[in-house]
């Protein structure tokens, strides 16, 4: 009995310990790391926006779902022309919105916020993964804005809307983790982590970045609000999907799509996963986004997994440069 009782209070302890230094670390983040652009009220919720650069056209990036990985290569970007990086309500330094978390909301709070900050079109649209819905719905609405669409392994409504039992089920298990991961960020376990640099042993290709990068990257996903925000994204992923599908015909706006090797490259935290299901779809997918334009091509990222924004940056860079010059 007195050994139960003690394990029960050293676990009181720890967690206290734990809770503790997570507020008090987020007391001296909310001191020390100021957001490096500006904030903007959007109707009683605030949303940050960062701009680098100068040039005739503006790159404008909607991130993957939970990602802010445009801080990744924003200087590299604005060496060639402007870019303009906003946190989508929720995650970075944006307040969270009351409003529906889907592509069709997102493109209007885009759209507002590129005027209030008076960026003028026209405009380099880069969609990450569920960002590929973002823009290609803001390219439908103001086609004029636009110069150009550049999608990162992007993601289209009819592989979408149609995924097999398997691959349903994977989604539930991701929103699952979401969930899981609020209650971990409320206790700063996942500071904790982040700290311990366990993001950079499983993801090892994020050492090719600053340390000031990641610290912005990491920062948000620290926040429960980030959480609860990939949440509420992936819970109405079918109901963006349905909105986009009046974007299927862009004309003859330029567009690149950037198709990755695999989804998830093999390893031992994925051989549990329908690797081989997933990439089937991908396939599909791909096929149907150079539908999308009459003036689009694709760019092969052979050496990676989903997230090509940290497994070959330097070839999202390298398309960037293409459009704008």
């Amino acid at each position: 009995m007195n050994r139960e009782f003690f394990f029960d209070y050293y676990k009181l302890i720890i967690l206290s310990l734990t809770t503790t230094y997570h507020w008090l670390t987020s007391y001296w983040e909310r001191y020390q790391q100021l957001p490096p652009g500006k904030l903007i009220d959007l109707g009683g919720y605030k949303i940050h926006y960062y701009i680098q650069g100068s040039g005739s056209h503006t790159v404008v990036i909607d991130h993957s779902l939970g990602g802010i990985e445009g801080y990744f290569l924003s200087n590299e970007i604005a060496k060639n022309t402007q870019v303009f990086i906003y946190d989508r309500p929720g995650y970075g330094w944006s307040d969270s919105s009351p409003r529906k978390r889907c592509s069709q909301e997102i493109v209007r709070e885009l759209d507002e916020l590129l005027q209030k900050a008076g960026i003028l079109p026209p405009y380099i649209l880069v969609g990450d993964s569920f960002g590929s819905y973002n823009v290609r719905l803001y390219a439908h609405y103001f086609p004029k804005k636009v110069a150009g669409i550049i999608l990162t392994d992007g993601l289209h409504e009819k592989g979408m809307l149609n995924l097999p039992l398997s691959v349903k089920l994977l989604k539930l298990f991701f929103l699952s983790g979401f969930l899981m991961s609020i209650l971990g960020a409320t206790l700063g376990l996942i500071r904790m982590l982040g700290n311990l640099q366990i993001f950079e042993l499983i993801k090892p290709q994020l050492t090719k970045f600053s340390i000031e990068s990641r610290l912005m990257v990491k920062r948000s996903f620290y926040r429960p609000q980030h959480w609860l925000t990939m949440a509420r994204e992936i819970w109405n992923l079918e109901t963006s999907a349905k909105q986009v599908q009046k974007a299927n015909n862009l004309g003859n706006i330029p567009l690149i799509s950037i198709k990755s090797k695999t989804f998830f490259k093999p390893s031992f935290f994925t051989f549990l996963l329908p690797l081989k299901t997933t990439n089937k779809i991908r396939e599909m997918i791909h096929e149907e986004l150079l539908k999308l334009s009459s003036n689009s091509r694709q760019v092969l990222a052979n050496n990676s997994s989903h997230f090509v924004w940290i497994d070959e940056p330097e070839l999202i860079s390298d398309v960037i440069n293409q459009l704008v010059n």
